[in-house]
């Protein structure tokens, strides 16, 4: 065996290892959990809409309106915006660092079905987006999209989301075997904190406050 392909042997499996523990739930499946999309922070909340959007949002809303602070409790499923009909929340188990989704309140499978108006606030909040992740991560491009359906991609299949996803050349690719590099992803809640005040400070198209989301509503809206 030459010395050259004894070289090459030792230099593979040679690449730095990225610990990950924020993914270990999607690993093992956060359909795991009871209550998908509900946070051991949230836990006070009763109730179960079997979903993890509507879960998560509900969860919040019960926390807001038994004392905890605003923050405190959006942070804790990662919402970074609410506007009328949707909201932007970081997504826990990202492609990229600074990926996040723009999620309709509504229950539905499909972008068709969405009343205009909600249909027209994901697109608002998808601009907003935008600009908060080309304001505080000067990617190279982005992806944005919804995948309609398991068979399309589509990890949350009954409820429609907008993923908007910072990329950067050779970001993930055959450049972390070939080129022994690997994307080096920020904490998330780093990702919150920058992507919630680049949003607090972009005036263009802001989101209308939203009250408190009654649960029985949103149950009312799976119906």
């Amino acid at each position: 065996m030459g010395t050259g392909e004894n070289s090459a042997k030792q230099d593979m499996g040679t690449g730095q290892r990225l610990w990950t523990p924020w993914r270990h739930a999607y690993v093992i499946g956060d359909r795991g959990r009871q209550r998908p999309g509900v946070p051991d922070a949230l836990s006070a909340w009763p109730g179960d809409l079997g979903c993890v959007f509507c879960n998560q949002i509900a969860a919040v809303d019960y926390a807001i309106a038994h004392g905890m602070d605003r923050d405190e409790a959006e942070a804790a499923v990662w919402i970074l915006e609410r506007g009328p009909h949707a909201y932007l929340v970081l997504n826990a188990f990202p492609y990229n660092s600074g990926h996040l989704m723009a999620v309709p309140y509504l229950h539905q499978d499909s972008l068709a079905a969405l009343p205009l108006p909600v249909a027209e606030d994901i697109l608002r909040l998808g601009r907003r987006a935008e600009r908060a992740l080309r304001s505080v991560y000067h990617p190279h491009g982005l992806n944005l999209g919804l995948n309609l359906g398991e068979s399309a991609g589509a990890g949350i299949a009954q409820h429609l989301h907008l993923h908007a996803v910072p990329r950067w050349s050779g970001d993930n690719n055959f450049l972390a075997v070939l080129a022994d590099t690997r994307t080096l992803p920020e904490m998330l809640h780093d990702s919150w904190q920058r992507l919630r005040a680049a949003l607090q400070s972009d005036t263009l198209e802001t989101a209308t406050e939203l009250s408190a989301v009654d649960s029985e509503s949103l149950a009312d809206s799976l119906a």
